[in-house]
């Protein structure tokens, strides 16, 4: 079989964190440094209404961290609502699409991340770059968790 037939649903973060369009934006600095991640779902009262990106923020907090210590910069970012700044009706992928089809869309739209929803909208997980990676070149869990020793 051809990597990139294999289904998103098969290699979809199923498990994830999201923030709904009220939070502050420091909330979502906090989880994305955490979670070393760079995405996050924006939902409201289950659905998918939006994605939240590290470029989203880098950007909303850009202009004023130039001039501005950590402290200063957490404030700042208290001060702006996800609703704010996340990117609005995401490109999303449905879980039986092929892995072939979510790369054209991340490359299509320049985009990092795809939210994994159900014909009904509902959201189900979440493929990113490196979901796709893996899942093309058929890296398991184990060995990405070793991690590789050459650089």
């Amino acid at each position: 079989m051809d990597p990139t037939d294999r289904r998103v649903v098969d290699w979809m973060a199923d498990s994830f964190a999201s923030v709904e369009p009220g939070e502050r934006l420091d909330l979502v600095d906090d989880v994305m440094q955490l979670g070393r991640i760079r995405h996050l779902p924006v939902t409201e009262g289950g659905a998918l209404v939006g994605v939240v990106s590290q470029r989203d923020l880098l950007a909303a907090g850009l202009s004023r961290t130039l001039d501005v210590g950590e402290s200063d910069r957490r404030v700042f970012l208290r001060s702006i609502l996800v609703d704010d700044v996340m990117t609005r009706d995401p490109v999303t992928v449905l879980p039986d699409a092929t892995l072939r089809q979510a790369a054209r869309l991340l490359l299509r739209h320049k985009i990092g991340c795809l939210p994994v929803v159900t014909a009904s909208g509902k959201l189900r997980g979440l493929l990113t770059e490196t979901d796709l990676l893996r899942g093309v070149y058929g890296e398991d869990e184990a060995e990405a968790e070793a991690g590789s020793t050459s650089a």
